[in-house]
């Protein structure tokens, strides 16, 4: 039976006048005709509200780890609203929750919570900077880190070949350019890079913000060899090494990436996938 997309179009064209493109964010936006709305998801599965079913090999871009609608998971999440909700006080299920992330990863030796990862990379990045008393930060290019104005450049791959470093350009407008200064940008896999970027600005940069497998770029992974020169060459440069496991905490082993590739971060960011989305 061939897919039909009726419901889907006719959604489309009522959320168009409340959303932009129809959707809540961009990156759901497949195109007039194409866009589909989820109906319900079951384990690895979403339906459309055709009624087309969709296997979901990114997992609602990765903090779905054990499924959608998994049954412990909410039961879990029903008894959790019986406490009340969200207060403006701490409740003991903070420090129970912070006891099970210290023991499966050793370099969250103290938590602190936020509402999202792009909010958790945020505060590795200020904290950072008020430890180093330093501004500038490098990133690893294809890395994700949030939708916030630092993590929001870029740099073309046809720049690289120039000397010093490449052209940084803004993911979108409205960023404030006069920022641009802080960002540095190294290519993975290329300790010598990384080293000559802090030979040249390490005296200013506070932090190296780095996804060791990048979620947004095809699951596209760093060798464990360089993310451990990285860690040698921040301590020797004084920069806080800050591995963003948002996409792949609790995911690639109990211990985040870290825990794979035998490294230990300064400070490390996750999000949803501790409450399975």
């Amino acid at each position: 039976m061939a897919r039909t997309l009726t419901r889907s179009n006719q959604h489309y064209q009522r959320a168009l006048k409340r959303l932009p493109l129809g959707v809540a964010s961009n990156f759901r936006f497949w195109g007039e005709g194409r866009t589909i709305y989820v109906k319900e998801g079951r384990g690895a599965r979403i339906t459309d509200l055709d009624g087309n079913v969709y296997v979901d090999y990114r997992m609602g871009y990765g903090p779905a780890i054990l499924g959608y609608a998994d049954a412990r998971v909410d039961e879990a999440a029903r008894q959790g609203m019986q406490v009340g909700g969200v207060f403006a006080l701490s409740t003991e299920r903070e420090y129970v929750v912070a006891e099970r992330i210290a023991k499966m990863v050793p370099a969250a030796q103290l938590v602190r919570y936020s509402n999202s990862g792009t909010e958790a990379v945020m505060a590795a990045l200020r904290l950072a900077r008020a430890f180093t008393k330093r501004d500038d930060y490098v990133i690893l290019e294809g890395s994700y880190h949030g939708l916030f104005d630092a993590a929001m450049w870029f740099t073309p791959m046809d720049k690289w070949s120039q000397v010093g470093d490449p052209v940084v350009y803004p993911y979108s407008e409205g960023i404030p350019l006069s920022t641009r200064t802080f960002a540095h940008f190294v290519q993975a896999n290329d300790a010598n890079q990384l080293e000559d970027v802090f030979k040249r600005h390490g005296d200013r940069v506070a932090a190296f913000l780095v996804e060791p497998i990048m979620g947004n770029c095809l699951g596209i992974a760093a060798e464990p060899e360089y993310v451990r020169a990285a860690r040698a060459l921040c301590d020797k440069y004084g920069v806080v090494l800050v591995i963003d496991e948002v996409k792949t905490g609790f995911r690639v082993a109990r211990g985040g990436v870290q825990e794979l590739y035998g490294v230990r971060a300064d400070l490390c960011t996750f999000a949803t996938a501790i409450a399975n989305g």
